[in-house]
């Protein structure tokens, strides 16, 4: 869970440096999707809600800055 939530937090830091963050996005998606599966499966509510609320705010980020690119 850990590895992949610090592997979806590079993707999005990476957003920034791109001329085509649409792709990192996709992965920051995958990332913590996959990352919120591993927290459920560990029976970690608590880590599941926090990793889905920051994937919210990557999306609003993404929306905001990065969708009219």
């Amino acid at each position: 869970m850990a590895e992949l939530e610090a592997l979806a937090e590079k993707a999005y830091d990476e957003m920034y440096e791109t001329r085509f963050p649409a792709g990192l996005y996709a992965e920051v998606k995958d990332l913590f999707a996959l990352a919120i599966g591993a927290a459920e499966r560990a029976s970690r509510p608590d880590a599941a809600s926090r990793l889905a609320r920051r994937l919210d705010h990557c999306g609003t980020v993404y929306g905001k800055h990065f969708s009219g690119i």
